[in-house]
This record gives C-alpha cells, sequence and structure tokens, in this order.
C-alpha cells in the first residue's frame, strides 16, 4: 500500500510539470506570431496621430501709402517753372519740359508709335489715327489754381493693366511728365491723372506689370475750359474711372465725393470764377 501511494505521487507531480511546460512553451509560441482579430472582437483604440499644422498668421495689414500731392510744388517740379508761351513755330512752344523726365523727350515719329502703343486696341487698328498726344499748357504758379479729385483702391491695389485701359477707355493718353491727360476741343490738355502714391509718374513700358494704390485726377485753372465746366469734366472722368476700376472717390483733402461735397466745390468755382480767370490776366 505505501508504494502505491508513492507512486500516484509521482505520477501526479509529473503532470503537473509537464503540464506546467506545455502551457509555458504555448505563451512563448504566441508572443512570437502577431495576433490577428477576429470578426466580433473589439479592437484596442488606435493611438491618436499628431501633426503640426502651418501657423496661420492674420493678413498684414496695408501699410499708408506715400500719396503725391498735387499742388503747387508739384507742378511746379514739374515745369520747371517754365511758363508755355504761344508761339507755333514749334512743338517746343505749347509744351512744358519737365525736369524729373525719366527719359528724353521722343523724336515725333517715336511720339506718334508710343500713343498708339498707350491707345485702346480700335485706336490702334491701322484703319485709324492714333490719338494725339495732348498739349500741356499749364500757367506759371503763382498764376494757377488746382482742382483735384482721388480715386482710391477700396481692398487691394489696382492692376497696372486696368489703370492703363480705363484711362484710355476715358479718353487719356500718355504723355508729358509721363502721367495721363486727356484733351478739350482745341488740343489742349484739360484734366491729368498722376499715380497717388509717389513719384506719381507711369513707366509706359512697366505699367501693366505695376499696381497702384489709387489715381490723382485733377485740372490746373484757368485752362482751355471754365472752371465750373472744368470740375464736370474732372467729376465725369472720375466716376467713368471708378465705374471701370470700382474703387472709391475722394476730395482732395481724402474725404469721401458725395454729391453734396461735389456740389459745393463746383459752387465755389463758379464764385471764384472771375477771380481765377484774372490770375492769367497780365497784371
Amino acid at each position: 500500500m505505501p508504494e502505491l501511494r508513492w507512486t500516484l505521487l509521482l505520477l501526479g507531480v509529473l503532470f503537473l510539470v509537464v503540464l506546467a511546460v506545455w502551457e509555458l512553451r504555448r505563451q512563448r509560441q504566441a508572443r512570437g506570431k502577431p495576433t490577428q482579430a477576429r470578426q466580433g472582437d473589439e479592437l484596442p483604440p488606435a493611438a491618436p496621430t499628431s501633426f503640426d499644422l502651418p501657423e496661420i498668421h492674420a493678413r498684414e495689414a496695408i501699410r499708408e501709402l506715400p500719396v503725391v500731392e498735387i499742388g503747387g510744388d508739384r507742378l511746379a517740379s514739374m515745369s520747371q517753372n517754365t511758363v508755355p508761351t504761344l508761339d507755333t513755330e514749334s512743338d517746343a512752344a505749347h509744351t512744358v519740359q519737365p525736369v524729373e523726365a525719366q527719359q528724353p523727350a521722343p523724336p515725333p515719329a517715336a511720339r506718334t508709335e508710343s500713343a498708339a502703343a498707350g491707345a485702346s486696341p480700335a485706336a490702334a487698328d491701322p484703319g485709324q489715327e492714333a490719338p494725339r498726344e495732348p498739349i500741356v499748357e499749364w500757367p506759371e504758379e503763382s498764376a494757377r489754381r488746382i482742382v483735384s479729385l482721388r480715386l482710391v483702391a477700396a481692398a487691394d491695389r489696382f492692376a497696372g493693366r486696368a489703370v492703363r485701359q480705363a484711362l484710355v477707355a476715358e479718353g487719356f493718353v500718355l504723355g508729358r511728365f509721363s502721367i495721363f491727360h486727356r484733351a478739350g476741343p482745341d488740343g489742349r490738355a484739360v484734366l491729368s491723372a498722376a499715380s497717388l502714391t509717389k513719384p506719381g509718374t507711369f513707366d509706359r513700358d512697366a505699367i501693366d506689370m505695376q499696381r497702384f494704390g489709387g489715381l490723382n485726377l485733377f485740372a490746373v485753372l484757368p485752362g482751355p475750359l471754365p472752371p465750373a465746366r472744368a470740375f464736370d469734366e474732372l467729376v465725369n472722368a472720375a466716376r467713368g474711372l471708378n465705374v471701370r476700376l470700382e474703387g472709391a472717390l475722394q476730395d482732395e483733402r481724402g474725404q469721401p465725393l458725395t454729391p453734396t461735397r461735389a456740389a459745393a466745390i463746383r459752387e465755389t468755382l463758379v464764385a471764384q470764377a472771375d477771380e481765377i480767370g484774372s490770375l492769367a490776366a497780365p497784371s
């Protein structure tokens, strides 16, 4: 009987040892193979994926641009205080020579070609005559008065090509002092248009690729037309340009050009018509 007990005890111990070894081996094999999720098993939550988003900066505010003020000093620097004469012997007698001209004045043939390049496609047609460059005859500094309006870009700057096409469509031609002029019935410049930002001029070869913060439209009085009529021409041209460019019209002080403000400026010019006319009269 004692031998049977010892035999059963040894068999039990041996069975436990074999069971333990088999279990350890099974666990090792399970670690070495990737586990495949069976259908219906709940998958562990995926580890969160993180990545860096590009930093978004607020749009930089447009800095205030240096505005060209159309006044006596500016026109004086253009005209070099030269008083144009009425002598018709030469073309130079009808125009004012600018001090700040970037290039020498081209010969008449070159001016004709340049005017055609700045004109509308219809005017550039070989069957039509290219627009003539307006004659600039501004009074001397002590005998002139300037009335001006501003056309400012509402959001972004105006595209140069759009500016050129709008000015040409309104009858302006790029001419003396590298700014645009619109001629009256006698060929003399009634209105002029400069860039609102310094230096105020336009580069004929690069204007389409540039951008402009606005336009400074002005008339120099006394001129070819009476003051009130010249102002009407100025307002109509400014409104026409604004329709094409979709900007904001302002007076010479940068305030909105409301109908009330435009009427007030016109009334002032009518009241001072005699005084303005006497500025050009010889003393």
